[in-house]
């Protein structure tokens, strides 16, 4: 199922698999380095505080994203010139069908707490109803947080599967994305217990990397395959 919501699926679209290294990597290079550095630097005590801070900044990426992909994609939309403003628009939906699911996904938890039907200080033993909610948590837990996992690393991969809108929107939302997360890593102190060099190197690391290798596949995307954003645009 997870496949089915977090892949892209466009069957014309192009199959590079060097490209698809190349993201995959790039999303495995990145987090090994920030892990190393949280630690390095007593910035995270464990592997549950690098955990934390890992999911606080997706969280932070989810919020800009819900913010920055309806925007981009309008802006994209409208860029383009009939017949492929309605081809864009028809192919909008899955991506943002991948985004809402993963932001409901990684809410479910808070919401359930939230509302009052689980909390630290539940006792599931007070009533027969309760005992089967926890083992109907427990069964529903086996499927869910598998999916939310991988969810997280398909959205990192594939940009929300937003190949399904052009070729060309992942690495420029993408780039548009990670500068937007580093700005507010600046004005949020990120790192604050690292040494300003280590703190530029980490802040704006991720979006030159970034922004490289979304640069790169473009210009392959152009030079192997013949696409290009303006082809996209019919301009």
């Amino acid at each position: 199922m997870g496949n089915a919501v977090f892949t892209p699926s466009r069957q014309d679209r192009v199959h590079d698999p060097v490209v698809k290294k190349a993201q995959i990597w790039r999303t495995v290079v990145g987090l090994v380095a920030v892990t190393w550095m949280l630690f390095s630097y007593g910035l995270a005590s464990d592997a549950n505080a690098v955990l934390d801070d890992r999911f606080a900044q997706i969280r932070t990426t989810l919020i800009t994203l819900a913010v920055t992909f309806p925007i981009a994609v309008v802006v994209f939309i409208a860029a383009a010139r009939p017949p492929n403003r309605r081809l864009f628009l028809r192919r909008a939906v899955k991506p943002a069908v991948a985004l809402i699911t993963l932001i409901v996904t990684l809410a479910a938890p808070r919401l359930a707490t939230g509302m009052g039907y689980v909390s630290e200080d539940t006792d599931w033993t007070a009533s027969p109803w309760r005992v089967v909610l926890l083992f109907a948590i427990g069964a529903f837990s086996l499927w869910y947080i598998p999916f939310g996992l991988y969810g997280i690393v398909q959205s990192l991969v594939h940009v929300f599967r937003t190949a399904d809108l052009h070729d060309t929107v992942p690495p420029l939302l993408a780039t548009l994305l990670v500068w937007e997360v580093a700005i507010f890593d600046v004005f949020q102190g990120a790192y604050g217990g690292a040494p300003l060099g280590v703190r530029l190197a980490f802040i704006l690391g991720a979006p030159l990397s970034v922004t490289a290798v979304a640069m790169w596949e473009l210009r392959r995307l152009r030079t192997r395959h013949g696409i290009t954003v303006r082809g996209a645009l019919h301009r």
